[in-house]
């Protein structure tokens, strides 16, 4: 019998029953419990809504246990019926009871172990798609989805509040990892959106998460000190910090998060309307990882592809960035006719900055000054900020080194970036010229989940929560299960064993387009 880890405490091995109930039996037992819940119903004259709601919700779900057990019986007996004719003489064991976790709770079913040469396997649990986790797959999809949302535990309390049980904690992170490990076959096999507009546009920007450090890992890891107080949590505390030493206090500069990048694609296709102004967004899909820059930008590739965005389809392609060094390498390599753009917003901040470095802070001079080259850049004329950079830079006196020092670099940066910066002709032609597509992502597909007080990651074990949560937001959640189930029935099959999708360990960090 596989185990079952719940959030209840676990029935032990003697409890199990030794052996399943017939499907005469359970069809009688189903008509039975289904009568004396309509019975139950009509008696129920006094209740009020909330007290009849609270006590049909159990009765329902023990109505839905015995409908599984009886599918789960009637499947068993027509494979061994089938087997006599097919199989004589095999050698069989059972049938043997298992408890499979559900939607609807702990169920209990029987059914017959085959050896064959290499080992043996459950035919039955192959033949409907069930791992060999003790777990459905409704349940590991509703567990996950949860958790791309919200943190573990407060998946472990929603699932008990809806369900009435709930798989542990650490279940549901070996589920997610488990789970993880297909994300990037669905990736490069989930079909190309239809309906797609005339331009291409991919924003891409980053964003650090807190990363656990080596030495917060030491503490968590290894076997445990025995508890001097078991039963008073303040006294533990104060056990377990003697134990572990006072914190290094951290010095001017010093970061707390040790953030560690990911980095965040959305795509999205613009359409010409009648008017000749482009409609959209248009099929929009987002992809993030904390493999590197350049696996992003790879990604992003390959989906143009297989989106028709071809190089040699001249179909046209906007990528807009922050102006990163290392992503205006990948997009010059992979991306070589696309037309790559410096979000205007971004431009903006460097202005006010530059501004600082001449004029008092929320004086009104800095604010016309900033308005002015504000309305250069969308009119075009980057080539006059620049000057007028030039110039102030021969007018900063010799004290003022620090200013001097910063508003070299902000001119620096828009000279390298200036032919990136034609925002008049990008409006012209209703190309976008900001990032608020990729800027809302960052916060909702990771700050929101990832980025939270009191969270420390390790990259594998984020990275596979973080791709489901990027499939979830894609609305191609349903087709992403149905995806996983038929590759490990397929697996399953070839092999003749019986597959498991909970992993304890998190798959290494994607390396497509690295090599």
């Amino acid at each position: 019998m596989e185990a079952i880890d719940l959030l209840v405490p676990p029935m032990a091995a003697t409890d199990l029953p030794t052996s399943a109930p017939t499907v005469e039996e359970l069809k009688t037992r189903i008509t039975q419990t289904v009568n004396a819940l309509v019975a139950w119903v009509i008696s129920c004259q006094t209740l009020t809504f909330y007290a009849f709601e609270t006590q049909l919700v159990p009765q329902v779900l023990t109505v839905g246990r015995l409908c599984l057990q009886l599918f789960l019986q009637m499947r068993e007996a027509q494979w061994r019926a089938a087997a006599e004719q097919s199989q004589p003489g095999c050698k069989r064991q059972g049938p043997i009871v298992r408890q499979l976790g559900t939607f609807f709770g702990k169920v209990s079913y029987a059914r017959t172990y085959i050896y064959r040469r290499g080992g043996g396997y459950y035919p039955l649990d192959i033949e409907l798609g069930l791992t060999g986790d003790g777990f459905s797959l409704l349940l590991t999809s509703c567990a996950a989805r949860l958790a791309s949302k919200v943190s573990y535990a407060q998946t472990v309390l929603l699932l008990t509040l809806f369900l009435r049980w709930s798989p542990a904690q650490s279940s549901l992170e070996e589920l997610v990892l488990g789970l993880g490990r297909h994300t990037a076959a669905w990736f490069a096999h989930a079909p190309a959106p239809s309906g797609d507009g005339d331009v291409l546009v991919i924003q891409i920007d980053s964003k650090a998460t807190p990363t656990a450090t080596e030495a917060e890992l030491e503490k968590r890891r290894g076997p445990r000190a025995a508890n001097p107080h078991p039963g008073s949590q303040r006294h533990r505390g104060r056990a377990a910090r003697l134990r572990r030493g006072g914190k290094k206090r951290r010095q001017k500069g010093d970061k707390a998060k040790n953030g560690k990048m990911a980095t965040i694609v959305v795509m999205y296709t613009l359409r010409k309307s009648a008017d000749g102004t482009l409609e959209g967004p248009l099929n929009k899909k987002v992809y993030a990882s904390y493999a590197p820059k350049r696996h992003a930008v790879a990604i992003a590739r390959r989906a143009a592809n297989k989106r028709g965005f071809t190089p040699d389809s001249d179909k046209a392609i906007q990528l807009v960035t922050d102006g990163d060094n290392d992503l205006e390498r990948y997009i010059a390599e992979l991306f070589p006719a696309a037309e790559h753009t410096i979000d205007i917003f971004h431009v903006v901040e460097y202005l006010w900055e530059a501004g600082a470095c001449l004029y008092r802070e929320g004086s009104a001079e800095l604010t016309e000054w900033v308005d002015a080259q504000k309305a250069a850049l969308y009119d075009g004329r980057v080539a006059e900020i620049l000057a007028e950079l030039t110039q102030r830079l021969k007018q900063l006196a010799p004290q003022q080194s620090s200013a001097h020092d910063r508003l070299t670099s902000i001119q620096d940066y828009l000279t390298k970036r200036q032919a990136k910066m034609d925002y008049k002709r990008l409006r012209e032609l209703d190309w976008e010229i900001g990032s608020g597509a990729v800027e809302g992502a960052v916060r909702y597909v990771i700050a929101q989940r990832f980025d939270c007080g009191g969270m420390r990651w390790i990259k594998e074990r984020a990275e596979a929560l973080l791709q489901l949560r990027c499939i979830e937001v894609n609305n191609d959640w349903e087709a992403f299960i149905t995806f996983v189930h038929d590759r490990i029935q397929t697996q399953a099959q070839e092999q003749h064993k019986n597959l498991p999708l909970k992993c304890a360990e998190p798959a290494p960090l994607p390396t497509y387009g690295l090599a």
